[in-house]
């Protein structure tokens, strides 16, 4: 599933071929999403895109009259074509731009979402997400005043996007293990020093993915259709059995929240 840097990726390689063109018509070849996509995107015509911002995992085209509400579920994905190319299976919906560059999503498994919204402030699907991990809100500070009473073990909290957004399964492993610290550990149990620690190792991890242009495991691609290479500095991540490059012992996982979770017993405590 595409996590924060992917979503970034995706949107630092339309921004430059969307903001300030015009979306002259929206073709959609298959409208079974996640959710149906909305009606008044498919009725757009004459268009301005004012800007291409990004909001947890959502890509938020600004419109004049509203805003698409992108979400690249398990496995979509957008590339920018600079010219008409015949659709393949899983090409569900194209923008077509006034210069004649298309944005085509492509999505296998249809969990994606294309929505829209008036009012960004009461789109029910942006509210109560916790603050950005880039921003200055998200901080050591707050991270060790939120956790003082959870007893839920710290990277599912982590991956709470109450807590803070983006923090996906890759990136919340990852951090961990840099920051040495147990992903099965009650989150009021970490000191102070741990938390801020944290906190510091999230938003390095996050930057230095995003540079490489997010990590391609399966199906992300870049919108250029170029991988992501940030795969290649994973520590943990998906290799269990294999040797620490720390200290040498063997990566060990187990599920954490459902979700697959790799460390190192022997470097994080």
């Amino acid at each position: 599933m595409p996590e924060l840097p992917e979503v970034e990726t995706s949107r630092r390689g339309i921004e430059p071929h969307l903001a300030g063109n015009v979306i002259q018509y929206v073709e959609v070849r298959n409208s079974r999403l996640r959710w149906p996509v909305s009606e008044q995107i498919m009725k757009l015509s004459d268009q301005p895109v004012l800007s291409v911002q990004r909001r947890a995992k959502y890509l938020l085209l600004e419109l004049v009259d509203g805003w698409i509400i992108v979400h690249l579920g398990m496995s979509g994905s957008l590339r920018v074509l600079l010219h008409e190319s015949p659709p393949a299976k899983h090409d569900h919906i194209d923008l077509v731009m006034a210069d004649g560059k298309i944005l085509r999503y492509t999505d296998p498994r249809r969990f994606g979402a294309w929505l829209w919204s008036d009012d960004l402030e009461k789109c029910s699907v942006l509210a109560h997400l916790g603050p950005e991990p880039l921003s200055d809100v998200f901080n050591g500070s707050y991270l060790y005043t939120l956790s003082r009473n959870k007893k839920t073990a710290i990277k599912p909290w982590l991956m709470d996007n109450k807590v803070v957004v983006g923090v996906g399964n890759i990136y919340a492993n990852e951090a961990l293990y840099v920051a040495h610290i147990l992903p099965e550990r009650p989150a009021y149990s970490l000191t102070q020093e741990e938390v801020y620690l944290l906190a510091d190792t999230i938003k390095q991890i996050l930057r230095r993915s995003i540079e490489q242009g997010g990590t391609t495991l399966k199906d992300f691609l870049q919108s250029d259709g170029k991988p992501g290479y940030f795969a290649q500095e994973l520590f943990v991540y998906g290799k269990k059995g294999e040797l620490c490059p720390m200290c040498g012992e063997k990566i060990e996982s187990i599920k954490l929240g459902q979700r697959s979770t790799f460390f190192c017993r022997q470097c994080q405590h």
